[in-house]
């Protein structure tokens, strides 16, 4: 699969996420089987680009290509200059965020609110498409199906987007106004993808092998977004990615990989956020990797009052030393299912 000029070594993303997908994540799951990351929402407004978030997000130290931004605002030409400020600091792809469903997104009229205005949402696309081809970088779009149950304009937009010259589509199958509630509905990520020519990536609800292995045989989509199923299991792009090829479920990997990613991962974490950020914000993705093991409660009840970085990980160590006495595999589902592969 390409996007514009870029090759793609797989057909399984990682979706942006605030406050999860950043550079330290992102480069654990293309490590770990995703072949395409894009990162967290940057905003358009220039008089924010310069805090020390956005900074953050901006900063493509040593991420490995292609360097994909995602871009969220309300002025056509702020997106504009957002995509070329961008561009400046190694962005290689831009994406246009037009999916978001947070309320103080959506309440500034950008994000998924952007699918209530079309030509406000064409004109966004155009402005950036407009500075961004004589760069010679492809702009993608991600969306929802529409606003709410009676507005699903996904088809409408996604021919926009062709038309403006978008090269790349991703679809969450809900509505804004589902949020994350209730199942996606991949007939209209199937419509999206019988209308229009260019790529069609389908995101929402995909939390497994087997799963990734249905969305993209009833939607005909040519790649699968994951998202929250990501958050504590980063090595689900390289289970989908076996599944796939394959048609049997990945073995579990074991606790002491499981273990030597994460102590890389918290690594990086404290390094782009510093100790004081990086042992608060490291809390929920420790919590996430542990969720439902055995001991987890009193692990997180303990791990959560640390508040030094090497402490952190030497207590982590500890857990997870432990957790492999029991069993040198990871809980998880077993290599017992299979089907024909996709081809």
């Amino acid at each position: 699969m390409k996007i514009g000029s870029h090759s793609l070594p797989n057909r399984i993303f990682v979706a942006p996420m605030a406050g999860v997908t950043d550079r330290p994540f992102r480069a654990l799951c293309r490590q770990l089987g995703a072949g395409y990351a894009v990162s967290e929402m940057v905003t358009s407004r220039r008089e924010l680009w310069k805090s020390l978030k956005t900074s953050r997000r901006t900063d493509h130290t040593g991420e490995e290509g292609p360097i994909a931004v995602q871009i969220a605002g309300t002025d056509a030409q702020e997106m504009a200059q957002a995509a070329l400020y961008n561009i400046e600091r190694g962005a290689q792809i831009i994406d246009i965020n037009m999916g978001c469903p947070a309320k103080k997104v959506c309440d500034k009229w950008a994000g998924s609110a952007l699918m209530r205005d079309e030509p406000l949402a064409r004109a966004i696309m155009d402005a950036v498409v407009g500075v961004c081809e004589p760069q010679g970088v492809p702009v993608t779009l991600k969306m929802r199906t529409g606003w709410c149950a009676k507005s699903q304009n996904a088809v409408a937009l996604g021919l926009a987007a062709q038309d403006s010259g978008i090269q790349m589509l991703t679809v969450h199958g809900r509505t804004r106004e589902q949020r994350f509630l209730g199942v996606a509905q991949y007939d209209i990520i199937q419509a999206v993808k019988a209308a229009v020519a260019i790529p069609v990536v389908a995101n929402g609800d995909i939390d497994s092998p087997q799963k990734a292995h249905h969305v993209l045989s009833v939607t005909g989509a040519d790649a699968v977004m994951v998202g929250r199923a990501a958050q504590g299991r980063p090595w689900i792009f390289r289970e989908i990615d076996h599944f796939l090829k394959h048609g049997v479920v990945l073995e579990s990997p074991l606790v002491l990989d499981v273990k030597d990613w994460l102590m890389a991962h918290l690594l990086s974490h404290y390094e782009l956020y510093g100790d004081d950020m990086g042992v608060r914000s490291a809390r929920k993705h420790v919590g996430w990797y542990v969720k439902n093991l055995k001991g987890e409660e009193a692990f997180r009840n303990a791990f959560n009052r640390i508040d030094d970085r090497q402490a952190q990980m030497s207590s982590l160590a500890v857990f997870l030393d432990e957790l492999s006495v029991d069993s040198p595999l990871w809980p998880g589902p077993k290599a017992s299912v299979e089907v024909d592969p996709l081809p």
